[in-house]
């Protein structure tokens, strides 16, 4: 298997309440692309309204989009010409190394693939 480095993530976290597994997401993700050594933005939308928006720069850099989410996104419109993969925030929560596989697999699809894992 080939390890990728050097790619571009961005991804959105966000919850039902918008407190606790919004936030928890984010940073297990930050963890995560910090092992694989991938340059990763995240936007969260929880409580606090919207923080850290990706900018359409980013979404079209980025090698591939994350959308960790238990709600519908404000702003989902932005990510639809991009290869994404969407996932609950339990989801990844509890298999992020799944998720990420998705992720991985998903780099050599063409861009407007998009995977949604239960």
């Amino acid at each position: 298997m080939t390890v990728i480095t050097g790619r571009h993530l961005v991804a959105v976290t966000a919850c039902v309440s918008g407190v606790a597994h919004t936030y928890m997401a984010a940073e297990r993700l930050e963890k995560l692309c910090q092992q694989e050594k991938w340059n990763v933005n995240i936007e969260t939308q929880g409580a606090l309204g919207v923080e850290s928006e990706l900018t359409e720069e980013d979404i079209r850099r980025a090698d591939v989009v994350l959308l960790i989410t238990d709600i519908e996104l404000a702003g989902s419109e932005r990510f639809e010409n991009a290869r994404y993969v969407k996932c609950g925030i339990s989801a990844f929560l509890r298999d992020p190394q799944k998720v990420m596989g998705a992720v991985r697999k998903i780099l050599a699809a063409p861009q407007h693939t998009q995977v949604i894992l239960d």
